[in-house]
């Protein structure tokens, strides 16, 4: 007798197998960038965006997260080149 696959878990697993393989992925990217700002390492941050990239194809918090972070790097970038903050209200 062949056994039927219709245990809950083994259902939900194989439904929802691409956002586990998304969650374990980004995390794990995520993670290893963490790790390489205790231990030196040459792409901290691109870890940590690749895996919030990654995570926000299927979770709403990590593409708000990634668009701040984005926002936060753009800000950052034009105020080292010089350039004015469109949002800064303060005139001179």
């Amino acid at each position: 007798m062949v056994p039927r696959m219709n245990h809950w878990l083994v259902q939900w697993v194989l439904r929802s197998g691409k956002r586990i393989a998304v969650t374990v992925i980004g995390f794990g990217l995520v993670v290893a960038g963490l790790v390489l700002i205790v231990f030196p390492g040459p792409f901290t941050i691109p870890l940590i965006l690749a895996g919030l990239a990654v995570l926000a194809t299927e979770y709403a918090w990590a593409r708000h997260a990634l668009d701040e972070t984005k926002r936060r790097t753009k800000d950052a970038v034009d105020r080292v080149r010089g350039r004015r903050n469109k949002n800064d209200a303060t005139g001179a």
